[in-house]
């Protein structure tokens, strides 16, 4: 094989694998997002699932693309776990069309103009021809995708065409003869199918190459099947990249993906070459060509589906164990079919609520600590990890919560609670924000060397010692139901705002007279915002409580009266946090 010869089989590679992308990317958008709106619409029914991942995979030609899209659509919650299984075995038999259609560069017209006419590279240019003009031509921006399909597809079956030509000079190699035979062996078969479609992420890509060196003649059915059957492994190396960045119930779509191709290929290695030893199958010294090499993926796929598809709760437990729940996902997961009572879904999403509510106050128990007492790498990634962990919470609970107010019949008495917990999530989770700011502020104080005058220090510590009282003052009161307790958080909120005020008008004057620096200066306007931002959300936090917790009390028109100091309860206990945090 000639260098020329090597370059022409690389820029087929590249040209194939461009226009992949470029058909499946165009069919795609062609779709309209139909394709999407099928997929959320499966049920818990397998054989929609099955003849869901079979339109859709045709549809896109990409069976890697669809499970790219069970992924995502499970790591938003669209879809549960279990929906995605028969989707998958639809999507493996979608993807063979393209075998199929790669077997057109196989065709001998040998003189005959109509089979000539279905050769690739006699109507791929004029693909090519009107796929540039409706491009080019198109006001719409449909007839431009259809352009641009047309053109995928003729740059697809170029590089087809490519490929096969460049390896013609192949049959003529004793070396090659030679090294095709290792493929006899098919353990090594299915290794190198693995090992090629893997790297270039695309069963078609793989099985066309293998095509294209059918057409040297060289290759038999005995060396190709098994290699068919590794690519039908590697395939799955998109779904596994994918993965990243994306929760556990994500990650076990791919697991699912992976372990069907394992377990299939191993069931069929094992019966088609053990009953080979019984029978010794003359076909597989027959030479392979692109037909029977489409006509076997096809066939697998379908054996594989027919045999394996009445096991998937066994592959979703494969998944379970691959990717089993953390404790943090335990304590996340609430499950859909109690909302049939919805007192009890309640009582479950009360348990996560509270987990949540502990979460947070231990955040701002630990970042008020280091500021007081030093920073601590430990403690930092402990606020970092929990203030993510909170922010699941907020997701999970809220989506929870909205399903359940949406389709479900509420009493009064769980209708208000509900209430309570999607109006506090939210507020508990910007406390939780708060105490990572905090410690922020702390590490860079801790990494800069810098401290506070003693004046400024005296400040910090009696207006994190009021941050404290509220915002524990809040979470009793949003646990309880206090609404005394609740009541005394505004006028302390209030003193709060005072000190933050005050405290900056002190700081810009110990600027002015040299006793701090302005880099110190923005890390101490930094902590003072974060707490005046916990007591308004502790302020919130007990807004919420009020309503729910007394149904005789006009919240809206108490808060505004508190406010406005109107009260003299308020009143009083206003001048009492303020002698306790600024006398």
């Amino acid at each position: 094989m000639s260098i020329f010869n090597f370059v022409q089989l690389l820029g087929g590679l590249a040209f194939f694998l461009f226009g992949m992308n470029l058909l499946s990317s165009a069919l795609e958008k062609t779709a309209g997002g139909k394709l999407e709106k099928l997929l959320k619409k499966v049920t818990d029914n397998p054989f929609k699932g099955l003849l869901v991942g079979v339109i859709i995979t045709i549809a896109i030609q990409s069976s890697s693309a669809t499970t790219v899209m069970l992924v995502g659509f499970v790591n938003s919650g669209i879809m549960e776990l279990s929906q995605t299984v028969g989707v998958i075995f639809g999507a493996d038999i979608g993807t063979t069309l393209t075998a199929w259609i790669l077997s057109l560069t196989g065709i001998k017209s040998e003189g005959n103009i109509l089979l000539g006419m279905l050769k690739p590279k006699n109507f791929s240019m004029v693909f090519a021809l009107i796929g540039i003009i409706m491009y080019m031509m198109g006001k719409k921006q449909k007839s431009k995708d259809m352009g641009t399909m047309l053109l995928g597809f003729a740059v697809l079956m170029s590089g087809m065409t490519m490929m096969s030509d460049s390896m013609a000079p192949l049959a003529d190699l004793p070396q090659f003869s030679a090294m095709m035979e290792n493929f006899n062996n098919p353990l090594i078969g299915v290794l190198v199918g693995t090992l090629i479609t893997g790297v270039i992420q695309s069963s078609a890509a793989s099985i066309g190459i293998l095509q294209g060196l059918s057409m040297t003649g060289q290759i038999t059915l005995g060396m190709a099947i098994p290699i068919v059957m590794g690519a039908n492994i590697g395939t799955c190396m998109t779904a596994i990249l994918s993965c990243f960045g994306v929760n556990r119930k994500a990650k076990r779509v791919a697991a699912i993906h992976v372990s069907i191709k394992i377990v299939g290929t191993i069931l069929w290695l094992v019966v088609f070459y053990g009953t080979n030893v019984i029978f010794s199958y003359d076909f597989l010294q027959w030479k392979a060509n692109t037909v029977n090499i489409a006509l076997y993926h096809t066939i697998f796929n379908i054996a594989n589906t027919c045999v394996l598809f009445w096991f998937q709760k066994y592959f979703v437990r494969i998944a379970y164990k691959v990717f089993p729940d953390s404790p943090e996902d335990k304590d996340l997961f609430l499950d859909e079919r109690l909302m049939v009572t919805p007192s009890i879904a309640l009582a479950e999403v009360e348990n996560s609520m509270n987990r949540m509510v502990t979460k947070a106050k231990h955040g701002l128990d630990n970042a008020t600590d280091m500021l007081l007492n030093g920073y601590s790498e430990e403690t930092y990634n402990h606020i970092m990890k929990n203030e993510k962990k909170i922010d699941g919470y907020e997701d999970h609970i809220g989506a929870y919560l909205m399903k359940l107010t949406t389709t479900q019949h509420l009493s009064e008495d769980d209708k208000k609670k509900a209430s309570k917990m999607l109006q506090g999530i939210g507020e508990f989770e910007r406390l939780a924000d708060h105490a990572f700011y905090m410690a922020k502020s702390c590490g860079e104080m801790t990494e800069k060397k810098l401290f506070f005058s003693e004046a400024a220090r005296q400040e910090e510590v009696r207006l994190l010692a009021a941050c404290q009282e509220i915002y524990n003052m809040a979470v009793t009161a949003f646990r309880t139901g206090d609404i005394q307790t609740a009541r005394h958080i505004e006028p302390l909120q209030s003193v709060i705002a005072v000190m933050t005020s005050t405290y900056k008008e002190n700081h810009v004057e110990r600027l002015a007279n040299g006793l701090c620096t302005a880099e110190q200066g923005f890390i101490f306007n930094d902590i003072l915002y974060s707490c005046e931002r916990i007591a308004n959300h502790s302020q919130n936090i007990a807004a919420i409580t009020l309503r729910v917790s007394d149904i005789n009390l006009d919240s809206r028109k108490y808060m505004h009266d508190i406010k406005l100091k109107k009260t003299p309860e308020n009143e009083k206990l206003y001048e009492e946090f303020y002698d306790k945090y600024m006398n």
